[in-house]
């Protein structure tokens, strides 16, 4: 479906770009949003809606003054609300000069994965035509387990009443679901089909047919914002882990949705987007489908290849049909209550519903294991190995259910400060790997340039004495420790100069190690671990304690 244009988003407050740290940091900073600037407060009349993010521990004081401007509280771990626009104009300044805001982002429209699927809606008799992605697949070759793992469809509202869906059981509206005349509308009806309609003598049968299927209409007001996409990841959040499709997207990358996702990934849910239908018209980068830790999902033909409109991408991980795919509708489009279907927003909802029974069939994976067995279980075409088309390969569902399991990836997402910290993303931060009673720690984990590029994490440096860190890694690694100070492990300059306090860094697979004296009152600082340049990949494990000498 086409791509509802974004306005600039210049008047997104956040943070501004952190520079590079001394050494090649594959990734971007993640660091806390600052507050915003009075003059772009006159122009939030622009949008209906305003995002206003309060502080992590001042914020609770403007809470009264949210509620009498009407406004909303749509993500509390992240102290998010929604107001009117003009309620927000008139209440921020004040708010703003006694720091209580972190951040203000307007509530700017998403489209149903950006760019253009040509034919998006061929409105056709899908009965006359096979499911002919069932095969390509593997969904022929396998039994889809009973509910299990919940599946959450993101998205426009599901017709209800349609006859996939009006007698399916384990189907759970989190809202109240709305569709109109506008064609957008009859995006979730098709994606949440495609992943989960019934073997019920009718229509279609989506690759999980008896999933726990969750639904959040992302466009109760016929139009789908940035506000209610992360209302619905919360809402998602609040039923505990599961997998969350996203068939969405816009050409800008907005922070406080990164941070949304990166959020409710951190609870253990596995978030799956679309990489958009842009192909023709350059693959502009799509979010959410770039930022780490998003499972993104290009769309091949019935020939295996990569389809004429979708994107491609750095971030795509594997590929799933996506063309000429019969979907659900509501009958008020069409009589027969059915269309064949276009777009990388039908191949998300393949590998989510993939995704959601894999991990019913396999319980006690972690999110970060379901993330590496999807991907790496694909069918490689096109290129051998990964490329920017189809990612590592298509779809494969007893590739997966058969793939042996990975090692758990501890403590993501952590790829700077700012993730693990308290009063950061979260308002615990992430537990430190050592404290003033346990000074020796170890763990493994992995780095991947595009999906975790960088791990952080938090350690004790004793007020005297040392501490040694030894990173052991597969590929070239390096190793650096920061200060308590340290805002981003991208600082240079003054910052670096005053935050950075060791660093090691060997070429080639030669373990790193750093030893950092006490400095007189005890702390923590962190230990940050990422690769060098033009390495893909890289396991390592790390250990921290106290020096003999």
């Amino acid at each position: 479906m086409r791509h509802l244009l974004l306005a600039s988003i210049a008047l997104v407050v956040c943070c501004a770009t952190a520079q590079a740290a001394p050494l090649a940091h594959p990734g971007r900073p993640v660091v806390a949003p600052s507050s915003a600037g009075f003059g772009t407060l006159q122009r939030l009349q622009a949008y209906p809606r305003t995002l206003v993010e309060l502080d992590r521990v001042r914020g609770p004081a403007a809470l009264s003054t949210l509620r009498r401007a009407g406004a909303e509280l749509i993500a509390p771990p992240l102290a998010l609300w929604r107001l009117p626009s003009w309620s927000a104009q008139r209440v921020l300044p004040g708010l703003l000069r006694r720091g209580l805001v972190r951040s203000v982002t307007p509530d700017v429209p998403l489209g149903t994965s950006p760019g253009d699927a040509p034919g998006f809606f061929g409105y056709t008799d899908p009965l006359s035509a096979s499911q002919w992605w069932v095969s390509h697949v593997g969904a022929d070759r396998w039994t889809a387990p009973g509910p299990g793992v919940p599946l959450t469809m993101i998205d426009s509202g599901v017709d209800l009443s349609h006859e996939e869906f009006a007698a399916r059981p384990n189907t759970f509206p989190l809202n109240t679901m709305t569709y109109s005349g506008n064609e957008q509308e009859l995006h979730g009806t098709a994606t949440a089909s495609v992943a989960a309609a019934p073997e019920n003598g009718v229509g279609i049968v989506g690759i999980y047919p008896q999933a726990k299927l969750q639904l959040w209409d992302a466009s109760p007001n016929a139009q789908l914002t940035v506000g209610d996409e992360i209302n619905g990841l919360f809402a998602a959040r609040r039923n505990g882990p599961g997998v969350v499709n996203l068939s969405l997207g816009g050409f800008d990358r907005i922070p406080i949705e990164e941070h949304a996702i990166m959020n409710v990934f951190g609870t253990g849910s596995l978030i799956v987007a679309s990489a958009g239908n842009d192909r023709e018209g350059g693959s502009s980068l799509s979010y959410p489908a770039t930022f780490p830790h998003v499972l993104t999902v290009g769309a091949t033909d019935e020939a295996d290849r990569v389809t004429v409109f979708s994107s491609s991408s750095p971030a795509i991980d594997l590929a799933a049909p996506g063309q000429d795919i019969p979907a659900a509708i509501p009958t008020i489009f069409n009589s027969t209550g059915y269309a064949a279907v276009d777009g990388t927003s039908f191949s998300a909802p393949l590998v989510s519903g993939a995704a959601a029974a894999v991990w019913t069939l396999r319980p006690t994976l972690t999110n970060t294991q379901l993330f590496q067995i999807m991907r790496h279980s694909a069918r490689d075409v096109g290129k051998r190995g990964w490329d920017a088309d189809t990612g590592y390969g298509i779809l494969d569902l007893p590739a997966a259910v058969a793939r042996h399991t990975p090692a758990a990836d501890m403590q993501e997402p952590n790829e700077d400060v700012y993730l693990v910290k308290p009063n950061g993303l979260t308002k615990s931060g992430h537990a430190p790997l050592t404290g003033q009673h346990r000074l020796r720690a170890s763990l493994s984990a992995q780095l991947e340039r595009q999906e975790d590029p960088e791990d952080v994490y938090r350690v004790w440096l004793p007020a005297r004495g040392r501490l040694v860190v030894t990173v052991k890694p597969t590929a070239n690694a390096t190793l650096e420790i920061w200060g308590r100070r340290t805002t981003t492990v991208f600082e240079r300059g003054k910052a670096a100069k005053r935050d950075l306090i060791g660093s090691s860094a060997h070429a080639g697979r030669r373990f790193e190690r750093v030893t950092v004296q006490g400095r007189g009152v005890g702390q923590f600082v962190y230990v940050d671990v990422f690769l060098a340049r033009k390495v893909v990949q890289a396991s390592y494990t790390l250990s921290v304690a106290p020096s003999k000498r």
